[in-house]
């Protein structure tokens, strides 16, 4: 579904979001819920409380994109590792986010050790 450059990361909100926000109410929700900078590039994912909507957000340099999915049935399945008490979200890759946008449940799914660049530390 997503096809994005490997400089995009992406960033899944933990908590349950009221996506009757939009442009504005998204970005303000990347700055003061996630600490994170809405015009850096990078995507930023949000659910509702029942976990049957998703809103991506990102800055594709002219202005704000936001893509959005409602489920006809069945919920948005997450990880462990994306409900991890405490912390505010949690970076995946864009297989991952795929699978989980396309209703694959992510908890039995074994990824194999590959290997990967080092990470510039954010200046965030």
């Amino acid at each position: 579904m997503f096809t994005l450059p490997s400089s995009v990361r992406i960033f899944v909100a933990t908590g349950p979001t009221d996506l009757r926000k939009s442009f504005d109410g998204l970005a303000a929700a990347v700055e003061h819920a996630l600490g994170r900078d809405p015009m850096s590039g990078h995507l930023f994912v949000f659910f509702n409380k029942r976990r049957n909507q998703v809103r991506c957000l990102f800055w594709d340099r002219t202005g704000y994109c936001v893509l959005a999915k409602r489920l006809a049935r069945g919920r948005f399945r997450f990880t462990e590792q994306l409900e991890a008490a405490g912390a505010t979200s949690v970076e995946i890759e864009s297989v991952e986010l795929s699978l989980i946008l396309e209703g694959i449940e992510l908890k039995g799914a074994v990824r194999r050790a590959r290997w990967r660049r080092p990470r510039v530390a954010d200046a965030a």
